[in-house]
């Protein structure tokens, strides 16, 4: 384990009630309980999961932009908490693929996207939308948040078929932008803690008091379980203009 790895699991440790588990979850993570998380979906292409993305509004699902290539159809699927459970599982086609225009895919810079979905989902237990920030404000470090997703569990194994789910603490954004060159202290937020996100995770939200502020975005690929470097997400609360305008084209 690297000395970030301990540093941030003895930051996390004091302020959390949950004991440490490993080798299952997102990354050191717990099988989240069914219908916990109704604004999670899977993105899929060729019926694969390929991100993670959360429901924001009846019409619209939020991901990251690199989640998608040019001419690629997605399909999101609701009501996953199995993969496998294809009788639970609801999907819906895409419409539209609304792409933020300053997306940099070599500095993961505005990693945002909205895919318009090309029906209406109706509000239920098992589906439900989940609120974002009202305005743009900083994301408290050391506050403990959580992320969710059905990614790889280790660096080089396959991803899950269950909803993972695991809590991290928030870095101060001068630590981050040590460890990330690329890091924008307006635009993205970092976290870190005994578990985190891997390969597959990308898109799901960022979840601190019940509020999506970060979209998952990109982390160390040369070790998961043990990353050299902190998490990054995309702050939400940064991009409110953009995602009105789109969200208020057909609300």
């Amino acid at each position: 384990m690297t000395l970030f790895s301990l540093l941030l699991l003895a930051a996390l440790l004091p302020s959390s009630a949950r004991s440490v588990s490993v080798d299952v979850g997102i990354i050191n993570g717990t099988k989240a309980k069914p219908h916990s998380r109704p604004y999670m979906v899977s993105v899929q292409s060729k019926k694969q999961h390929i991100c993670g993305g959360f429901l924001v509004s009846e019409h619209f699902v939020m991901t990251a932009a690199h989640c998608w290539n040019q001419g690629e159809k997605l399909m999101v699927v609701l009501r996953a908490d199995d993969l496998l459970n294809t009788r639970s599982l609801f999907s819906v086609a895409v419409k539209f693929y609304h792409i933020h225009p300053s997306y940099d895919s070599e500095t993961y810079t505005n990693d945002i996207m909205l895919l318009q979905l090309n029906k209406a989902v109706k509000k239920s237990k098992e589906i439900n939308w989940i609120p974002i920030p009202a305005k743009d404000k900083e994301v408290k470090p050391k506050q403990i948040c959580s992320v969710a997703g059905w990614g790889k569990q280790q660096t080089k194994g396959a991803i899950s078929d269950h909803l993972m789910e695991v809590d991290v603490s928030i870095i101060d954004k001068k630590v981050c932008q040590k460890y990330w060159k690329i890091y924008s202290t307006s635009r993205m937020v970092c976290a870190g803690g005994h578990g985190g996100f891997c390969q597959g995770d990308s898109g799901g939200p960022l979840v601190c008091k019940g509020t999506a502020v970060g979209i998952i975005s990109f982390t160390d690929t040369k070790s998961c379980n043990f990353p050299e470097k902190p998490n990054v997400y995309t702050k939400i609360s940064k991009f409110l203009p953009w995602i009105k305008i789109i969200l208020g084209s057909i609300e």
